[in-house]
């Protein structure tokens, strides 16, 4: 099985971005078990009887990915907070219909320290989440990405850092910060 941290995984993904689709057909086996994964992540608590399953999920991700044009892949870990984020606009989609459907009280207060916990939320407490990191992205966009990097993505302080092109410091310190400021929020 093919190492998804090795440099070729980089390669592949610009060498796609750059038309060659032959590259996408080596890069899918080589990125596949850690989409599954977190897809995995994403859906873990869900409740039971729900129809969407990870693999599901990352075939959405795959037919939304076909679909990227000109988008300039910098690193692996970009390419998973690109993917981390594909996931997390489907759930919230799926969530946004059945609350649609629904139309439940207010939203509740989502515990950002219990992020493991995130799946098993109803889906307006998703909503209320996705609203206030919106609110976020407007007034600091920085923070906002780092949210969802380390919160949806799952990526580590080092992997954030790397996308968003800071250090690791002042992702944590943004991380502490945008944490603090959308607890806030959600208890409004």
């Amino acid at each position: 099985m093919a190492d998804p941290s090795r440099p070729e995984t980089t390669e592949l993904l610009r060498a796609w971005a750059g038309g060659d689709r032959q590259a996408l057909t080596a890069l899918v086996p080589r990125v596949h078990h850690e989409l599954c994964r977190l897809a995995g992540h994403f859906l873990q608590n869900e409740r039971p009887g729900m129809s969407l399953q990870a693999v599901d999920l990352v075939q959405e991700v795959y037919l939304r990915l076909v679909d990227v044009d000109q988008l300039d892949w910098q690193h692996r870990a970009h390419f998973f907070a690109v993917s981390a984020t594909m996931m997390r606009r489907i759930l919230l989609d799926r969530a946004r219909r059945r609350s649609a459907a629904k139309r439940g009280p207010m939203p509740e207060v989502i515990d950002l320290e219990k992020a493991v916990d995130l799946s098993s939320k109803q889906s307006r407490e998703l909503i209320a989440l996705d609203e206030a990191l919106n609110e976020l992205a407007e007034i600091d966009p920085r923070k906002a990405r780092i949210v969802e990097l380390r919160f949806f993505a799952g990526l580590d302080v080092k992997e954030a850092a790397e996308v968003v092109g800071v250090s690791p410091e002042t992702v944590m310190r943004d991380w502490k910060l945008a944490r603090a400021w959308l607890l806030g929020e959600l208890r409004r």
